[in-house]
């Protein structure tokens, strides 16, 4: 029996290893087969579908955000808790886009990480409700907001050049301080 058990793993392993050579945005589960050199329904066995094989292959970096998310949670300067954390996300985003795709999913589509997603979640909800209760952001900024705003952070890095990321980040989090509005606020772009 221990020997079915070493070949599920070593089986889970080689899918794993498989789909980290592919862009998560092409992620198709009989590619990985394909890759792995294993049928179909072995990669099915272990993953139901993309999302779970997401969810694995980005489970270390949700659980370095979570210990970020609870180190900033006990960071006494509200700013300064806030700007770590949006740059501490940021930094494994960029080192592991998978999590992006955790982060942004229906807690139900990733059933296998939902405990440590609502960790995460609640921690930064905590940072960023202190910093808008301090004065330090703007009142309408909410954790959606500032998830896709960091998501459009990684996207914009991702495209430009080397070491451009930091200069985007700097942009966004002055844009996200209270006090310091665009001269453009209140003007409605059409289609928005």
């Amino acid at each position: 029996m221990a020997s079915v058990r070493s070949d599920a793993a070593r089986n889970r392993a080689r899918i794993l290893d498989a789909a980290r050579e592919c862009a998560i945005t092409d992620l198709k589960l009989n590619d990985v087969a394909r890759r792995a050199g294993l049928g179909v329904g072995t990669v099915y066995r272990h993953f139901s579908n993309i999302e779970a094989l997401v969810a694995a292959l980005a489970e270390g970096a949700v659980e370095k955000l979570r210990d970020l998310a609870r180190t900033a949670e006990r960071e006494p300067d509200p700013e300064r808790a806030l700007a770590a954390l949006v740059r501490g996300g940021l930094s494994l985003q960029l080192a592991d886009a998978g999590l992006q795709t955790v982060l942004l999913a229906d807690a139900s589509e990733i059933p296998e990480l939902a405990g440590v997603r609502a960790e995460v979640m609640g921690a930064a909800e905590r940072v960023l409700a202190r910093a808008r209760d301090a004065g330090v952001v703007r009142e309408d900024l909410t954790l959606e907001r500032l998830l896709h705003l960091v998501c459009g952070i990684e996207y914009a890095a991702r495209l430009g050049a080397p070491g451009e990321g930091e200069l985007y980040l700097d942009i966004a989090l002055a844009g996200l301080y209270a006090g310091r509005r665009s001269p453009a606020t209140g003007t409605h772009i059409a289609g928005w």
